[in-house]
């Protein structure tokens, strides 16, 4: 068979961002004539998006490799390639590791992997290919959507900030932005196609505008897109206190199409700690930001990041953060152990924080935190809610002749399967009858089902499965806002 039928896997690690620039290395392999292995097959290449955030990600990158060594010495032609954080980390270093390893490329150059890939096969060595600088931005790739329905769109690559727990700056660079019109043309294609869901995204999502010396750039961007016909829902992560404007919240109220859902990266409630992460904001200012949010928006589902034992954090410091966790009431909070990010300041920090004490501040927040999301949740039940039907959500629907998909608020929702047939992409109208500290149920009879283009776009792809694009191993949710990832301390690649 001719290198036409060369099949591929990639693996990705980390944030967003990484899950995105996959969608990108997929779609690259497929216009070079890859096509993805089968579930649990033996593909000709494998591709690792590499994450650099947390203190174990070489660990795991170099767990990896090993357990592919005895199949790539078994069979020569199979390739091997490293990019992402950690390769625009640790370069030359990952092949002296690992000799196995065909291509090494960075953050700035994932448009070369499938030249590089044929040299190092006419050449027979690795290729190590790291560039400094972004030399294509990303979008202008060919891309491979994992979703028919929902889509990312990155308006920004890059970030300005120089938060002491985080690596990612010195790894993607500087913030550049994409034109607006670039943006928005790739969501008008994108509506064309069937999606119906559009999540923009950037490292530090609302600082967009400051490469195009225009402050309300994004808060212009939202209201834009709620002029695309067809277009119901539109979400953003993730940003940060510090540029989050007055403008942004107006703007999020009244577009009809944007959703009443924000992620706010808090990361510690305590100033003295928010000035050793280098974080440009004050509690006063957070809560502020949460109290304009639910003044012009009262059903707004807020979500947040936070870092437990930082180093210097006192046990007064921990009492703020829990402080700023009840007033604010997080629908939920993606919650981390501080761990030393080898190359960022806060690594070589006095007053490291012991585990012990660490673990027992965490468990105390996590209590607290599943008591106000129980709460929040609660106060959904007897509403009536459009559900977009999600494909992968529900890990017993079938068990409990269940479908699952996300409210407008991006809470998840469990509801009964109706009578006729519904598609991932479709609306499906239910009244909440339960609540749970991280889903809602539903479990009536359906009121109204709404099929879609979506849904339509959906069904085409499944019935012409030769013809089907192929997708990226990836493991995220096909619907809603980007799941915050466990590997990195922000939603945003670990720098919000």
């Amino acid at each position: 068979m001719g290198e036409s039928l060369r099949t591929y896997k990639v693996v990705t690690h980390g944030c967003q961002m990484n899950v995105h620039d996959s969608e990108r290395l997929a779609g690259l392999l497929e216009d070079a004539g890859y096509v993805k292995a089968d579930q649990g097959g033996d593909p000709d290449l494998v591709v690792f998006n590499t994450c650099a955030v947390r203190e174990n990600a070489d660990n795991k990158l170099y767990g990896n490799l090993g357990q592919l060594a005895p199949a790539k010495a078994a069979r020569k032609d199979m390739q091997i390639a490293v990019g992402g954080c950690l390769a625009q980390k640790d370069r030359d270093s990952i092949v002296r590791r690992a000799p196995w390893v065909d291509v090494v490329f960075g953050t700035h150059n994932i448009g070369h992997l499938p030249a590089l890939l044929e040299r190092a096969r006419i050449e027979r060595k690795a290729q190590v290919e790291i560039l400094e600088s972004l030399e294509t931005f990303p979008s202008t790739l060919p891309t491979r959507r994992e979703s028919a329905y929902a889509a990312w769109v990155a308006i920004s690559v890059g970030c300005n900030n120089t938060c002491t727990f985080c690596i990612v700056p010195a790894l993607r660079g500087k913030e550049e932005d994409r034109r607006p019109g670039d943006v928005l043309a790739e969501v008008e294609a994108l509506v064309g196609e069937g999606v119906i869901e559009v999540t923009l995204l950037g490292q530090n999502v609302n600082a967009y505008g400051s490469d195009l010396g225009d402050r309300e750039a994004f808060s212009k961007l939202l209201r834009a897109c709620g002029q695309i016909e067809g277009l119901e829902r539109v979400r953003f992560t993730s940003p940060h206190p510090r540029d989050f404007t007055d403008d942004v919240i107006a703007a999020m109220a009244e577009t009809p199409n944007v959703m009443h859902q924000l992620h706010m990266p808090l990361q510690s409630g305590s100033d003295p700690v928010l000035r050793a992460m280098k974080r440009s904001y004050r509690q006063e200012r957070f809560l502020g930001i949460i109290a304009k949010v639910r003044a012009a928006m009262p059903d707004a589902a807020i979500s947040t990041d936070i870092i437990v034992g930082f180093p210097g954090e006192t046990d007064e410091d921990f009492e703020q953060t829990l402080h700023v966790v009840r007033e604010a009431r997080f629908t939920n909070a993606f919650t981390f152990q501080y761990s030393k990010r080898p190359g960022t300041p806060a690594a070589e920090m006095a007053d490291q924080v012991p585990k012990a004490v660490v673990q027992e501040r965490y468990d105390r927040l996590i209590a607290l935190q599943e008591e106000i999301s129980w709460e929040e949740n609660k106060k959904q039940v007897g509403r009536r809610l459009e559900i977009l039907v999600a494909e992968g959500e529900g890990k017993k629907d079938e068990k409990t002749d269940r479908l699952s998909g996300r409210a407008p608020d991006n809470r998840l929702v469990h509801f009964t399967r109706p009578s006729e047939p519904v598609r991932p992409g479709d609306m499906v109208t239910v009244e909440i009858t339960y609540a749970a500290p991280h889903h809602l149920l539903a479990e009536g009879p359906a009121l109204a089902v709404r099929r879609t283009r979506a849904g339509d776009a959906w069904e085409k792809r499944q019935a012409a499965p030769a013809a089907k694009p192929v997708g990226v191993m990836l493991g995220l949710p096909t619907i809603g806002a980007p799941a915050p990832q466990p590997a990195a301390p922000g939603s945003g690649c670990g720098c919000d």
